[in-house]
C-alpha cells in the first residue's frame, strides 16, 4: 500500500476524517450511517443538516462488498436494499485520513477497516504519519490545504497531539467527536468543567517538559472544540454522558451499520474473555492479571481469550502457557468480529468500552455481557489516583449487561 492509499479526488472533501485506531475508523463509518439517515430524513422535510457529507446509499445496505451482509468474503448480500451506489458516488462528502501509528497489530486491523471504508465508497488517505523524524512534517504540510478548505472535521481522539495539531490549522466550523473507547467519557467530563485534556491513565501531578512545550496548541485545539458562535460540536458516542458541555450536541451511537453489515452471528455454548492493556497502561500489575485471568477461565468455562490489539506476545504467551486459553488476536475491532461469529454465548470482560458497545452491536442476540469489577489492590503504585474511580465508573454506567463478583488474585 502506497503512503497515501486512496485518493481525495480532485474536489476537496467537505468532510475530513482523522482516525487512528481501528475502533476510531469504525466509529466515523457508524457516524457516516447515522448521518446519512438523518440527512435523507430532513430533505425529505426540506430542512439540511449543515455541510455536505455521506449521502443515504453511500454504504450501499446490504451490498455485496468484500464482507457482505454477513461479514464473510463473497457475502451474497441478502435482501432489503436501500439502493446501491457505485464506490465513490455517495461518499464524495467524506475522506477519512488515517495517521497510521508504528504498532503492527494496530496498523493491520487499521488496514482492515480502511477496506471496508472503500467498499463502503469513502475516499481514504494513508498517512505514514510517525515514519521517521520528518513525517509530522510531510503529514501536517500535505494536509493543510485540505483542512482549511475543510467545512466539517471529525475526530476519533481529542487528546492526540497530532489530532491537536491539525485543530488549530483547520477553518472548519463544523467539529464532531466519535468514540474512541472509554476515553470519551473524560473528554466529555474535562469539556465540561473547563479542565486542560489529560487522559484518565495518566499519572497525576504537574505536567511534564513536553506537556508544557505543547502546552499553548493543546489550548487552541480546547478553545476550538468549545462551541461558540457559529461553531458547532457533536459529540457521537456509545458512551453514557452526563456532564453534556454547554452547547454540545449530543447523539447516540447505536452501532446500526454494524448490525446492518454483519450477522447475526453463530453463537457457541461456551464462554469467551475479553483482554485488556491495563497491564500495558501502568495501571494494573501483570502477575495479579495473570491471576485473575485464571480465575475467571476456570470459574466461567472460558475457551477463547480475546487480545487487545495493544497487548504484549510475552504477556499473551504467558497468559496461554498457564491459562490454557486459545489466545486469539482479531483482525478487527471486537465489535465486528463478535458480530460476524462465532461468538461465545457468554463474552466475560473487565471495565472497558465493550462493555458498552457490545450490547448494541450484539441487540437481538441470545449473547450476555458479563462485567466485573477492577479489585484496587492489582492496582501498580504508579497507576494514576483516579484510575479506580474511573474503572468503577465504567462498570457503573454500563447497560444491559450482567456484573460479577470481583475475583481475588493473590
Amino acid at each position: 500500500m502506497s503512503p497515501r492509499a486512496g485518493s481525495t479526488g480532485p474536489q476537496s472533501p467537505a468532510t475530513l476524517a482523522f482516525v487512528e485506531s481501528p475502533v476510531q475508523l469504525l466509529n466515523v463509518l457508524e457516524w457516516a450511517h447515522a448521518h446519512a439517515l438523518k440527512a435523507a430524513a430532513l430533505r425529505s422535510t426540506g430542512e439540511t443538516s449543515g455541510p455536505p457529507g455521506p449521502e443515504l446509499g453511500a454504504g450501499r445496505p446490504g451490498g455485496t462488498g468484500r464482507f457482505g451482509r454477513s461479514g464473510r468474503p463473497g457475502g451474497s448480500g441478502g435482501s432489503g436494499r436501500a439502493g446501491d451506489a457505485r464506490p465513490g458516488e455517495a461518499g464524495t462528502g467524506l475522506t477519512l485520513v488515517v495517521l497510521s501509528p508504528t504498532d503492527p497489530m494496530t496498523r493491520g486491523q487499521l488496514r482492515r477497516m480502511a477496506d471496508l471504508a472503500r467498499d463502503e465508497g469513502y475516499d481514504v488517505r494513508w498517512e505514514e504519519a510517525r515514519g521517521g523524524t520528518t513525517a509530522p512534517f510531510h503529514t501536517v504540510g500535505g494536509l493543510a490545504p485540505l483542512l482549511r478548505r475543510a467545512r466539517r472535521i471529525v475526530m476519533g481522539d481529542p487528546f492526540s497531539r497530532y489530532v491537536q495539531l491539525l485543530l488549530t490549522i483547520t477553518r472548519a466550523r463544523d467539529l464532531v467527536v466519535v468514540d474512541d473507547g472509554t476515553a470519551t467519557m473524560e473528554f466529555v467530563s474535562q469539556l465540561a468543567r473547563g479542565e486542560r485534556l489529560v487522559r484518565w491513565h495518566r499519572r497525576g501531578g504537574r505536567p511534564g517538559a513536553r506537556d508544557l512545550v505543547f502546552a499553548p496548541v493543546s489550548a487552541r485545539a480546547r478553545r476550538r472544540l468549545t462551541p461558540g458562535a457559529g461553531r458547532r460540536v457533536e459529540i457521537f458516542s456509545s458512551m453514557p454522558i452526563d456532564e453534556t458541555p454547554e452547547g454540545v450536541d449530543v447523539s447516540a451511537n447505536d452501532f446500526a451499520w454494524t448490525r446492518a453489515r454483519f450477522g447475526p452471528p453463530r453463537i457457541t455454548k461456551g464462554a469467551d474473555l475479553v483482554g485488556t492493556s491495563l497491564v500495558e497502561t501502568g495501571v494494573v500489575d501483570p502477575d495479579r492479571y495473570l491471576e485473575a485471568v485464571k480465575g475467571l477461565a476456570g470459574t466461567y468455562g472460558a475457551t477463547r481469550y480475546f487480545a487487545h490489539r495493544r497487548e504484549s506476545p510475552e504477556k499473551l504467551h504467558r497468559l496461554a502457557v498457564e491459562t490454557g486459553l486459545e489466545i486469539v488476536r482479531p483482525d478487527l475491532p471486537l465489535e465486528l468480529i463478535a458480530r460476524r461469529g462465532p461468538i461465545g454465548r457468554t463474552i466475560l470482560s473487565f471495565p472497558s468500552t465493550v462493555v458498552h458497545t457490545l450490547p448494541l452491536a450484539l441487540a437481538g442476540t441470545d449473547v450476555k455481557v458479563a462485567v466485573f469489577d477492577i479489585d484496587p489492590a492489582w492496582l501498580t503504585e504508579n497507576a494514576s489516583p483516579r484510575a479506580q474511580g474511573f474503572l468503577s465508573g465504567v462498570t457503573d454506567t454500563a447497560r444491559d449487561v450482567h456484573r460479577l463478583s470481583t475475583i481475588t488474585a493473590t
